[in-house]
């Protein structure tokens, strides 16, 4: 069993064609429990009640943003060693600070690629395969 397919991951984005994106991008890189969610509070509930150990969260949704839901994972006792990728469109630097300074481990920039997703991945758990 390769390292990927360990892995569970949390998608976090209001974009149903984003959360398909990263859904089907994950799946070819060999991850096989993934999870979504549309919002950052659906998606601190769904760690709550069932800690994942990798978050993909965009940075802008409406209810709880990214950061928020960075926040609140670092902030619970049950989540704060997930590990957490920011998602953003914009290639705003003090959102990436912010973002570092909030325990973020990768920031993706979007549009992104395969291969750019993998390397953000591998960065925070070392080869995937």
């Amino acid at each position: 069993m390769s390292l990927a397919e360990k892995i569970k991951v949390l998608i976090v984005d209001d974009q149903v064609t984003s959360r398909l994106l990263l859904s089907d991008a994950l799946t070819q890189l060999g991850f096989k429990q993934i999870t979504a969610a549309g919002d950052g509070e659906q998606g601190m509930k769904i760690m709550q009640q069932q800690p994942h150990h990798l978050v993909i969260s965009d940075f802008n949704m409406p209810k709880m943003d990214g950061l928020g839901l960075l926040q609140a994972v670092r902030n619970n006792p049950a989540t704060k060693k997930a590990a957490f990728i920011i998602l953003t469109a914009q290639g705003d630097r003090a959102l990436v600070q912010k973002a570092a300074q909030l325990g973020a481990n990768n920031v993706l920039a979007k549009p992104f690629t395969m291969e750019k997703m993998k390397a953000a991945i591998e960065a925070v758990f070392g080869a995937l395969k």
